[in-house]
């Protein structure tokens, strides 16, 4: 065994140990040369092209004290910039000056700006790639005790999603004209969608209409004590997204959501099976319990398998992981929006989630950190998150039992961080703990006269909401199939001004 691995050392010395980083340093010179010929070449890179993306520590200080004095309005040229560089620093047989020189009568055209610094910036990305890489192998390699494989896998996945976001090259001042363009879309996107709705359709056009739909990079956050029924809420509208999805092709090949949409959902209560069987009784009106009794008949059963079957091609993926961290969620949420592609979110719930902090860390400041994250997610990947909460035992101790902001379960950070706060609350649920149990008692007959008022009914109170205003909308549930919908009356949705 010795002998074998002598035959082969000579072979591996032969090979080269060392590999050079993607670089092009004849396009960082062309680049600075136009820059300092003509300013305004600078203008055509500084969106996306920052010194940290040039290979040469020289090109990289020239670079940065051009844009210096460049954007203090004077002009930068080999004798401007000399001063503010090594005096002592030699490029081969050349002095920093007589090189500055160099690359000002060597430069391209300031039409040719744009692409070498395009070039340079992809070599950047690259030598990024590279550096994720190496950490990768080293940190896996060295394995510390508070990083756990999982915890190394979602930091890369965060770093990768990263890079490939800030690699688009968008961004920064755009005109007024271009500004007003993209409203007009806007504004044509929204007439051409159904229900006109300048955001996604919930399914449910009482609340549409109230909310213009669920605009992107919103955190909604959708809250009700136990028995109120807003996972059941959740579910309808994520299903009915899912199923009004209608795709357009993109000039590029992409495809965009012209209606509906692409829906992930987190169901850390309920397992993926149970969440299913919710939406084949809302969908199929085959009672949740018969179902999972199996005491359904012939003709129920074959609604069954027919809507499996319609199921099998809506864009809803669940996860079902029971006590998430905050960055698992993230991690996730940007592979299926890389993957499949992402337009709604559904988080059930927020008090199920862990932050990415310490154990020991006090639970106030963990649903902040988790409410702050669910937030910058839904700007990230601009889409709407509904997260689920709990509300705080109090609104059973007082007799008007619809709840308000400060019922909000470790509160705090969720009102602040939510665009919108809705509230499921069924009067119903009440009222019938109330019945007198004797039909001879004289409240009866009032009881009853209430039950009846309030019988199929439901509101989803609208607390807060930064884009309009907020109000009530009361809407019809059918509590055997859990699942909500318009009321035949439109005259029950009650407005009021925010």
């Amino acid at each position: 065994m010795i002998e074998a691995v002598r035959n082969i050392a000579p072979q591996q010395a032969a090979e080269p140990l060392y590999r050079e980083a993607p670089n092009n340093i004849e396009a960082e010179q062309a680049l600075l040369g136009a820059i300092l010929v003509n300013n305004d070449a600078y203008y055509r890179v500084s969106d996306f092209l920052k010194p940290d993306h040039l290979y040469e520590p020289l090109h990289r200080k020239i670079f940065e004290v051009a844009s210096e004095i460049i954007r203090m309005g004077k002009t930068a040229n080999p004798v401007t910039i000399k001063t503010f560089l090594p005096a002592d620093q030699r490029v081969g047989d050349l002095t920093v000056a007589q090189y500055l020189a160099r690359l000002a009568s060597e430069a391209v055209t300031i039409i040719n700006a744009e692409d070498y610094g395009r070039a340079i910036y992809d070599l950047a990305l690259r030598r990024a790639l590279i550096q994720i890489g190496e950490d990768v192998v080293n940190i896996a390699y060295d394995a510390p005790l508070d990083m756990p494989p999982q915890t190394q896998i979602e930091d890369t996945e965060r770093r990768l999603f990263a890079l490939a976001e800030n690699g688009r090259n968008d961004g920064g001042f755009q005109s007024f004209s271009d500004a007003v363009a993209q409203a007009v879309d806007m504004a044509g996107a929204a007439f051409e969608r159904d229900g006109n709705l300048s955001g996604i359709s919930t399914g449910i056009s009482s609340l549409d209409s109230k909310m213009g739909g669920l605009q992107r990079s919103d955190l909604i956050v959708l809250a009700g004590r136990p028995g109120m029924g807003k996972t059941s809420l959740a579910t309808n509208i994520a299903w009915n997204i899912a199923a009004a999805y209608e795709p357009e092709v993109m000039p590029d090949g992409s495809l965009k959501a012209k209606n509906g949409g692409v829906v992930g959902f987190y169901s850390l209560e309920m397992s993926a099976e149970q969440l299913a069987t919710r939406i084949m009784s809302e969908q199929t009106e085959v009672s949740s319990s018969k179902i999972r009794r199996g005491d359904i008949t012939e003709h129920e059963f074959e609604k069954l398998v027919g809507f499996s079957q319609t199921m099998q091609k809506v864009p809803l993926f669940i996860d079902q992981t029971g006590g998430i961290s905050i960055a698992q969620l993230a991690a996730r949420a940007r592979r299926l929006k890389r993957q499949r592609g992402l337009d709604f979110l559904v988080v059930d719930y927020i008090q199920l989630m862990t932050g990415s902090g310490k154990s020991g860390e006090n639970r106030v400041q963990e649903i902040t950190q988790i409410t702050t994250g669910l937030k910058s997610l839904g700007k990230e990947l601009a889409v709407p998150i509904v997260a689920l909460s709990q509300l705080s035992r109090q609104v059973e101790s007082r007799e008007d039992k619809r709840p308000q902001l400060s019922d909000l379960r470790e509160s705090g950070s969720i009102e602040q961080d939510a665009d919108v706060v809705l509230f499921v609350f069924r009067e119903e649920y009440y009222v019938k703990n109330l019945e007198p149990r004797d039909l001879a008692d004289p409240k009866y007959p009032e009881w009853e006269a209430h039950m009846e008022k309030v019988k199929g009914t439901a509101d989803v109170i609208i607390a807060k909401q930064r884009h309009g205003p907020t109000g009530t909308v009361k809407l019809a549930f059918q509590s055997e199939f859990t699942r909500f919908a318009d009321l035949a009356d439109p005259t029950f949705i009650q407005y009021e001004e925010p």
